[in-house]
């Protein structure tokens, strides 16, 4: 259904389009199919695990924040509630929700493997910033736990697994994952004495000599803006990864494809850049082709804060760099404390940027996140992306709005946009 959906602009609507509003005309989590799955404590995550049929066959949105902002006529856009819409006006696909920022993270190790067996995870928007704990000030969900859940999503795309979709706050937390994930990894690197079997240690030296030089380069990256303003020094600034926008992107914007920046401008070192370029050769990342083909493709833009380019040229080098290095040791590494790293990505790709008045204003506006198997030579993909695909013009969350029909979805780029995501990473 999702590929008949795809298929042009003007095929018929599927025969007999059901009502998702209920009697009495309230669509919200919580009152009625098919929003009535929502997990409130431990007891429900206990009950879908021992019914994991009701996850197998859902998509699991995640909700950092009761809302992912508030539009031009004062309305709480609790976008969440169009992702359910959408899955289910298209394909019959039910979700189920966890909203994170009022009953809190349940453990990680518990909630991750349990989500991500169905068809999708999707992280939603949110108000806070990440660079700021005092923005984060649901008590139930501090800044901390929401980022062991996303550093334990990016570390969990498998040939079993769920692709994931991280938008607009969720987009900033992958990029703050990423990150982080490398920084642990250079750390335990560098903090081993031996591997078990590496009895010449060329091994260890290998993956420290990388882990070494990731570590310069973290330590002195500048982020810099176009207008000369250096905003983080190194990767251990909480302005690295994600930072104010120049400007508040709010309304409909076209994506443009992503261009390499002048590294001698930005004082970018040239491996980063070239590195990106040859992951953008290798890989497909879905928002990238689409762009390519269609004409123009206008999206709602939605935030105030933007993921660094900067960062995200690092984080793909840096992981294309440990990829590399653990390939001919990967045996080793399997049986040591470091195995967590086979379940690294191999590369994070930047797909677009948006501009107002002739003038980039958001440099990354997706990415693509490409996990190569070892042995198979697969590729699976997780998304990211600063705007929101599931948000229509108005910005309105469905339920404050009119319930679009399917043939305004499918002449609606950014919900064209989520279902191909949604298509291209659940059959992987």
């Amino acid at each position: 259904m999702l590929g008949y959906f795809l298929a042009d602009r003007n095929s018929l609507n599927p025969p007999g389009e059901k009502e998702l509003f209920a009697e009495d005309g309230i669509f919200e989590w919580g009152h009625a199919q098919p929003l009535e799955k929502v997990i409130n404590s431990r007891e429900d995550v206990e009950f879908l695990l021992k019914n994991p049929n009701l996850l197998r066959n859902c998509i699991t949105i995640i909700e950092p924040w009761e809302h992912v902002g508030v539009n031009t006529l004062g309305e709480d856009v609790r976008a969440s509630k169009n992702v359910a819409y959408i899955a289910q006006k298209v394909a019959d696909i039910d979700s189920v929700l966890l909203p994170v920022w009022s009953t809190g993270i349940i453990d990680p190790e518990i909630i991750v493997p349990a989500i991500t067996c169905g068809y999708a995870v999707v992280v939603e928007g949110g108000d806070p910033s990440t660079y700021d704990e005092s923005t984060w000030t649901s008590p139930a969900c501090p800044r901390e736990d929401m980022f062991a859940l996303v550093e334990k999503l990016l570390i969990s795309r498998s040939p079993t697994s769920a692709p994931a979709i991280f938008i607009c706050v969720g987009h900033q937390l992958a990029a703050e994952g990423n990150i982080r994930l490398i920084r642990r990894a250079v750390k335990e690197v560098l903090g081993m004495t031996s591997l078990d079997g590496d009895r010449s240690g060329i091994a260890l030296r290998s993956l420290q000599e990388v882990a070494g030089r990731i570590e310069a380069i973290g330590k002195t990256l500048q982020v810099k803006k176009r207008d000369g303003r250096v905003v983080a020094q190194g990767w251990n600034d909480r302005h690295f990864a994600v930072t104010r926008n120049e400007s508040k992107e709010v309304g409909d914007r076209v994506l443009l494809p992503y261009q390499s920046p002048d590294g001698d401008a930005l004082d970018i070192p040239w491996e980063l850049i070239h590195a990106h370029s040859v992951t953008a050769d290798a890989h497909e990342g879905v928002i990238d082709t689409t762009i390519q083909y269609e004409h123009e493709v206008s999206i709602s833009m939605f935030h105030s804060d933007e993921v660094n380019e900067e960062a995200v040229l690092f984080a793909n080098w840096a992981y294309r760099s440990i990829h590399d290095a653990l390939i001919p040791y990967r045996h080793l590494i399997a049986g040591s404390p470091l195995s967590w790293l086979i379940q690294l990505p191999d590369s994070v790709e930047i797909l677009c940027s948006t501009a107002a008045n002739g003038e980039i204003v958001t440099e990354c506006s997706a990415t693509c996140i490409n996990y190569k198997d070892f042995e198979a030579k697969k590729i699976r993909r997780s998304f990211t992306c600063q705007f929101h695909p599931e948000l229509l013009s108005d910005l309105r969350a469905i339920g404050n709005s009119e319930a679009p029909s399917y043939a305004t979805l499918k002449n609606d780029d950014g919900v064209r946009l989520f279902v191909r995501l949604l298509y291209a990473g659940m059959q992987e």
